[in-house]
């Protein structure tokens, strides 16, 4: 849709940002959206380091969708750059519409602009939707995840 605006997110997007961080079963169980303190520290941190782009998709002024595209330079694959999308989520009326495509693309785009060799994201194994929607995106589920909390 024309009228999309993908922009930089502010702190005054984070009650938005946080709603839909919260709005499926697994971020119901690990997220709190009425004690933004937290993040807003969190997004302190993101907004000065360059290599994040925290991101919001607005239409007619309402924060619709989001995600964190990370910039992480390295050694190998002979020093190439890559990039990792992260906490990609779509507002529960805007889901189906094809904004979480245009999201994808805005950051594979982003991602060339930013000279990255590969784009890279993890999805959790129950969501199944999600894996498919990421294959017809021309992501190949070529790695096991691993993830240890602390």
């Amino acid at each position: 849709m024309t009228d999309l605006t993908i922009r930089r997110a502010t702190g005054d997007d984070l009650p938005a940002i946080v709603a839909m961080l919260a709005d499926d079963p697994l971020g119901a169980t690990r997220e709190s959206p009425d004690d933004l303190t937290p993040y807003r520290t969190a997004f302190a941190r993101i907004d000065a380091d360059p290599h994040q782009h925290l991101v919001v998709a607005e239409r007619a002024g309402r924060t619709i969708g989001t995600l964190q595209l990370t910039v992480v330079p390295g050694l190998s694959r002979k020093g190439s750059t890559r990039t990792i999308i992260e906490a990609v989520r779509i507002h529960a009326d805007e889901r189906g519409t094809g904004l979480g495509t245009d999201l994808i693309q805005w950051a594979v785009g982003r991602s060339r602009e930013l000279d990255a060799e590969l784009v890279q994201l993890t999805s959790d194994v129950t969501r199944t939707d999600a894996h498919r929607f990421y294959e017809r995106l021309g992501f190949v589920p070529s790695h096991v995840g691993f993830k240890l909390t602390l």
